[in-house]
């Protein structure tokens, strides 16, 4: 993961009561990597799939890891609200120790489908059936998907598993099925913390964008998870657990998994300063 040039406090409120969206509009330079994208399909194949509906939304996410202490209760909301086997998850919190005894101090890092501009799971998905849902939202098509697992082996993220039963992918949806009825995914409103903000990029008084501006105006640089990946993700994250822990986050052909908590990682080793 980099981090964006550091801007001063007076720099960051100037662009952001010039222009809100400023929050949401820079990107790094990037493309997939080779590896990965010899598993694209042909372009034909995705470029309308990957193209979000003009419905005036952006779905987005903000998580403050300044906030976070690590309770897993939106892991445990989303394991409810999507009926998520044991030894599955849609969402996790990765945690790290740093520092050495007795300046030590532990990062939590929520992580989940950062529902990427530039999706390399519907680029790669040879059954059509991961698409941009309302909001620009990654979804699947359940009717089409056929467990190839090539979503998996592509995402950045480790954001996709295949359900051990129906053999298909499974991945964070945005809890499209509460955004319906005008409710926010489950892991938000679960989180006692306040942790985890989601909403329309495209609308600067929505939760989300609104975090994010007084997250700036405190000094913040927010930042994203691998954005040298190409993917463009729609996530942003404050404090600097998303620095300390990343390397803790699954990769391509991965997923999250029960080891993200044994008990004997606690033992490993670090230097960094807490």
């Amino acid at each position: 993961m980099t981090q964006p040039e550091k801007t001063t406090r007076r720099q960051a409120l100037a662009t952001l009561a010039a222009a809100p969206l400023a929050l949401v509009a820079g990107q790094a330079k990037a493309e997939h990597p080779p590896e990965v994208q010899k598993k694209f399909q042909p372009e034909e194949h995705w470029r309308k799939r990957i193209t979000p509906p003009q419905d005036g939304k952006r779905y987005g996410w903000f998580v403050d890891t300044r906030r976070c202490f690590g309770c897993h209760g939106c892991e445990v909301a989303c394991k409810a609200e999507n009926d998520v086997p044991l030894g599955h998850f849609i969402r996790q919190t990765i945690y790290k120790d740093v520092g050495t005894f007795p300046q030590v101090k532990r990062h939590f890092l929520p992580v989940t489908c950062q529902h990427c501009e530039e999706a390399p799971c519907i680029k790669a998905c040879p059954c059509g059936a991961l698409h941009k849902g309302p909001g620009g939202s990654v979804v699947v098509d359940y009717n089409l998907c056929c467990g190839h697992a090539a979503c998996v082996e592509v995402c950045p993220y480790g954001a996709i598993y295949l359900d051990p039963v129906a053999g298909q992918a499974v991945k964070c949806h945005n809890c499209y099925h509460r955004l319906e009825v005008g409710m926010e995914p489950a892991c938000v409103a679960t989180c006692p913390a306040q942790a985890l903000y989601f909403g329309d990029l495209n609308d600067p008084n929505s939760p989300v964008v609104q975090a994010m501006k007084r997250a700036q105006e405190q000094g913040e640089t927010l930042v994203q998870l691998r954005p040298q990946r190409g993917t463009r993700p729609r996530a942003w994250y404050a404090g600097q657990a998303a620095h300390q822990a990343e390397d803790r986050i699954p990769q391509e052909g991965e997923s999250y998994g029960v080891e993200t908590y044994n008990i004997h990682r606690w033992k490993e080793e670090n230097e960094s300063p807490p």
